[in-house]
């Protein structure tokens, strides 16, 4: 059978940087091919160059072929007016990041419908009615309500059912999709997994599909190909590249999930395997399950009847008449020294929380007891330098026109806690401490990679040698084996500091792996809380059995 996409010799250069080398693989109708590789591995610059998203300083050589009524159309060399008749008629994509794909000043409804307009000759009200029955395929709740709605008005996982249908809405036969689910949170994943699955069925589609994550990619794909540092390691079907990787680069991809490990563990990561091919895991067995009703250490913190509460709705006067109650009466403690899990899906509460502890939300209600203090009545700042923030996203939270050097030196020079000429030693010293050195100080966060830009902002928070640290989501993002460094990194930390902690996330594989307890959240409650061990392997909660549920499969 003739290929769908047959790509040939493929190569993308940057300014003389080599991207993409020599990249060969083909596609056949109906057919579900993974790109696996972490960031920079080339995967992504592969599937623009199909639909020629590149920027204009891209060289392209070699051929990409798409079938096409049994005619080859060589997609390197069509024309301008060519590729607008083959975007989103014949290969649709979907993107990693909706928000930023989506028009914000444009409703949902709108945008598709003008994708169907573009290559359907049909009338304005036909090319609504197929957006509502689209906004339905993908289980939009009350599509006609959503078809109104502008991106911003809608979850995240929402936004992606959105671009889903936008992709779908012209039955191309290539869905290219890159990174789709990254950002969101397991159940949200799991949907569009099989939301995916589904369409690509019924359709008889064929998928490329882009992820850095080889567990998530085996529950859909037919074949994968492993792409490393521009290269194509190697390609296979999905079983024989799970039960019997080659390449040592494939093998720690595989072994690198935290869920595979237990606490304390040190997890292995690429250069391991890449610096020794005889390199194994050594797996610890399963821990029998811990009780946590008793804990001798001392409470650093404790929350007692927390509210945080939003404006939901205002009249005219803006008297507010409901409140989104994102945090509801929650209550809780922190013990000396251990870290603490706090886990749920998006829009459960737990961000705020984490924010509402460290004061960067003002809590509707209640108390926050620190060493006795509550510090809900004292000056914002009184324990600014004891309590620190490790954010979600690192390139948002430093500032671009700032030095990391800066930046990490940035919490000494506003508390003062040393001279001047002691500042550079300091942040050297932490720069060293995170795995990285001397040369970077003077370098700006676009120069670094996510994974090295989560250390700088981890070094930032930890120069202070705070005593209690919330960790927001710190490595739900990454690529798994940047992921592994960063784990290990914390790991290290906290042993050689004894700091107390709060993570939050939506994997409970991590969370089981790094925390002592785990607190499960769910539309602003607690839904339930006990050892990272009970949580894990005797949930109580519905919900958290969904969490679990959720989870991408461990496949080695």
């Amino acid at each position: 059978m003739d290929s769908l996409l047959a790509i040939q010799n493929l190569s993308v250069s940057f300014r003389q940087q080599r991207a993409v080398d020599n990249i060969s693989l083909s596609l056949s109708k109906g057919e579900v091919l993974a790109i696996v590789g972490e960031s920079g591995s080339g995967k992504s610059v592969t599937s623009l160059s199909v639909i020629r998203l590149l920027s204009n300083n891209a060289k392209i050589t070699g051929d990409i072929f798409l079938n096409e009524n049994d005619e080859k159309i060589n997609l390197v060399h069509l024309s301008k007016k060519g590729l607008q008749q083959i975007r989103g008629n014949k290969i649709a994509m979907i993107f990693q990041e909706p928000m930023t794909s989506l028009n914000p000043v444009k409703t949902c409804g709108n945008q598709v419908s003008e994708a169907i307009l573009l290559h359907k000759k049909i009338s304005r009200s036909e090319a609504h009615k197929k957006v509502v029955e689209l906004f339905t395929q993908v289980q939009l709740p009350d599509p006609e309500n959503i078809f109104r709605r502008y991106p911003h008005q809608i979850s995240g996982g929402q936004k992606q059912r959105v671009m889903i249908a936008m992709a779908m809405s012209c039955e191309p036969d290539l869905l290219i999709c890159d990174e789709p689910t990254t950002a969101l949170d397991v159940l949200v994943q799991k949907e569009i997994l099989l939301l995916i699955k589904k369409l690509q069925q019924s359709k008889q589609m064929s998928v490329l599909f882009i992820s850095h994550d080889l567990n998530l990619v085996a529950e859909i794909a037919d074949k994968i190909a492993i792409f490393y540092k521009g290269n194509l390691l190697e390609i296979n079907t999905t079983k024989e590249i799970v039960k019997q990787p080659k390449h040592a680069y494939t093998k720690a991809l595989l072994a690198c999930r935290p869920g595979l490990y237990e606490k304390g563990q040190r997890l292995p990561v690429v250069s391991d395997f890449l610096n020794d091919e005889n390199y194994s895991v050594q797996k610890t067995g399963r821990k029998e399950s811990i009780s946590s009703k008793e804990n001798s250490k001392p409470v650093l913190l404790s929350v007692k009847n927390l509210n945080t509460w939003y404006a939901a709705k205002q009249n005219f006067f803006g008297k507010i008449l409901q409140y989104n109650k994102a945090v509801n009466d929650v209550s809780f403690d922190v013990y000396k020294n251990e870290m603490l899990g706090l886990v749920g899906g998006s829009g459960c509460g737990k961000t705020t929380l984490g924010r509402s502890i460290i004061q960067l939300v003002k809590p509707h209600s209640g108390k926050i007891i620190y060493k006795g203090k509550n510090i809900l009545s004292a000056p914002v700042h009184a324990f600014a330098a004891e309590m620190q923030m490790i954010f979600q996203d690192p390139y948002a939270s430093l500032n671009p026109k700032c030095s990391v050097g800066m930046a990490i030196g940035e919490p000494l020079r506003v508390h003062k806690i040393y001279p001047e000429k002691e500042i550079k030693n300091k942040v050297v010293e932490w720069l060293e401490k995170v795995g990285l050195n001397a040369s970077h100080y003077n370098r700006y966060p676009h120069e670094f990679s996510g994974g090295q830009r989560q250390r700088i902002v981890i070094a930032r928070a930890l120069i202070m040698q705070p005593e209690f640290v919330i960790c927001d989501e710190s490595v739900s993002a990454l690529d798994v084996s940047v992921q592994a460094q960063v784990l290990n990194l914390l790991n290290d930390l906290k042993k050689e500091m004894g700091f107390t902690s709060i993570f939050i996330s939506h994997d409970l594989s991590v969370v089981k792996y790094l925390c002592d307890r785990i607190i499960v959240m769910n539309k602003g409650r607690i839904e339930e809380s006990g050892s990272a061990e009970e949580i894990y392997y005797h949930p109580k909660s519905d919900y958290t059995r969904q969490l679990l549920g959720a989870l991408p499969e461990t496949v080695l």
